[in-house]
């Protein structure tokens, strides 16, 4: 069924499907939206875990074979109940390593698929390519981790390159840590080397891929209780290595549940855990990113024309969404022409440390995301605006944004509802200063609202200025009269955020 907005009644129409034939699992994602931030209408798999058979005889096993044919039966029935045309699908190192894995793509070539097998190599530098696309302008290593096989692949100025794949996959590790963590930990220090293959110290490494995704909720849920979408989520490589070193030592049975996560995913967490402490053993990053662009994404990226991957992807989704709201990005766009004076006298406290974390454009294009979904916020019902500056900022899956940049966000779209207390969390990610230069953004927007409606006659029939440390509102004659209490009220909390005197006038500038 195509996603649907409940506010405006848009529908959004499935345009392209991907498959995705794993070791551990048979997935298929159905897309939909703009293509530079694509919206995922369908997802769903089956653990067929066709690599376990692979792993103890080198061949597909007939159950786990039936299971995956059975799921991508139903694929095929989906698709062509849904008119989606536009389907890729690809398998990856169970079918690779497997004796009967061309008999296997027979079978399901038969279906009416055309399926594509993947060297290690090439899945390694597809994965990166998603990661590219998520990040624009990301530097440093790929990690992906998937039920057969570990992908490592350096990235940089725009591509992947030394991909390689090593049998690290998470249906292979128990076995290969019953004999503890220093010969495990010896193991992957040998696959590397064995594969020749290194990273410069201080490099970050992006991490793709279910089992690393799953720490990061587990890092998430007791360590930042606001945020929970793990795209995007920083961690020192010190910091990632307690919590690995701490869940690595755990027994599946006696982690606590996480929301979100299946029981197969949390058994499977202290392996991760494991394999993600060698990792940064071996390969002393500075920082970890986590992905949830990988392999698929990187599928859609590649496919890209080179003008629509030039897109900002956080502005490319956030102005898809808000059009859908009922909101109109060219509004926006002029709401952030005529408030932008307000919002020179704070500079943000620090560009962000990741490379592709803040692409180019800095905190302008953070600015306009917010003005977008703060008008979009507005044409909820009151009482739900404060939810949606959580739920959207903290919450909703945007690609191209940092930790930090989530915070500022919902910084801005609480101010937008007249609100500047600052949650602690938010507090660890992002500096005071950024808040409050966020807080300026939701305010600001907020007064163009309550004065103008965004209308663009008043907007052009009026100026905000600061200057000399007065912040002042200049309207011409004709639209006076929208000066009210509350337009003076949102004046005056956004001088007092700026440190400002305030004023409004009738003329000209």
């Amino acid at each position: 069924m195509a996603a649907h907005d409940r506010a405006a009644g848009h529908e959004v129409s499935p345009t392209h499907a991907i498959i995705d034939i794993g070791s551990n699992t048979v997935r298929l994602v159905v897309y939909g939206g703009p293509q530079r931030a694509p919206v995922v209408l369908h997802n769903e798999k089956v653990s067929a875990k066709l690599g376990r058979a692979v792993a103890e005889s080198g061949r597909l096993g007939d159950k786990a074979s039936r299971l995956a044919l059975a799921a991508l039966a139903r694929y095929r029935a989906l698709l062509d109940l849904k008119g989606v045309r536009a389907v890729e699908v690809v398998a990856t190192a169970a079918v690779r390593d497997a004796a009967n894995g061309s008999d296997f793509l027979a079978r399901v070539a038969a279906l009416g698929f055309a399926p594509r097998l993947l060297s290690g190599e090439e899945e390694a530098i597809t994965s990166a390519m998603g990661v590219i696309g998520a990040f624009p302008g990301a530097r440093g290593v790929v990690a992906d981790l998937g039920g057969g096989s570990l992908e490592l692949v350096d990235i940089a100025d725009g591509a992947g390159s030394h991909g390689v794949s090593l049998p690290l996959g998470t249906l292979r590790l128990p076995p290969l840590r019953a004999s503890g963590m220093p010969a495990f930990q010896a193991h992957v220090a040998t696959s590397l080397a064995g594969a020749g293959w290194s990273a410069p110290p201080g490099s970050v490494l992006y991490l793709v891929g279910g089992s690393f995704r799953s720490f990061a909720r587990h890092v998430l849920l007791h360590e930042h209780g606001t945020l929970d979408d793990p795209h995007g989520f920083a961690l020192g490589a010190e910091a990632a290595a307690a919590q690995a070193r701490r869940l690595a030592r755990r027994k599946p049975e006696s982690l606590p549940p996480v929301p979100g996560l299946s029981a197969a995913r949390l058994a499977a967490l202290p392996d991760a855990a494991a394999l993600l402490l060698a990792l940064i053993d071996q390969l002393k990053p500075a920082r970890l990113v986590f992905s949830s662009w990988g392999l698929r994404e990187g599928l859609l990226y590649s496919a890209m024309p080179e003008g629509t991957r030039r897109q900002d992807p956080l502005l490319a989704g956030v102005s898809a969404f808000i059009a859908r709201e009922g909101a109109s990005p060219s509004t926006a766009a002029m709401v952030a022409g005529w408030t932008a004076p307000a919002n020179l006298v704070i500079a943000a406290a620090s560009d962000d440390a990741v490379p592709g974390i803040a692409p180019e454009g800095g905190s302008e294009r953070l600015r306009l995301a917010a003005i977008m979904l703060g008008l979009a916020s507005a044409r909820a019902e009151p009482n739900l605006r404060a939810d949606l500056a959580t739920i959207w900022a903290l919450r909703k899956r945007w690609i191209g944004v940092s930790n930090r940049e989530r915070a500022m966000l919902a910084a801005a779209l609480l101010a937008n509802t007249g609100r500047l207390e600052i949650a602690a969390a938010w507090q660890t990610f992002a500096a005071p200063a950024d808040l409050r230069l966020a807080q300026t953004w939701g305010l600001a927007t907020r007064l163009c609202r309550r004065f103008s409606d965004a209308s663009p006659q008043s907007l052009s029939g009026s100026s905000l200025r600061l200057a000399d440390n007065v912040l002042t509102l200049t309207v011409g004659q004709p639209y006076a009269a929208l000066v009210n209490e509350g337009v003076e009220r949102d004046l005056k909390a956004l001088g007092s955020v700026l440190g400002a005197r305030i004023g409004w006038q009738i003329g000209t500038d």
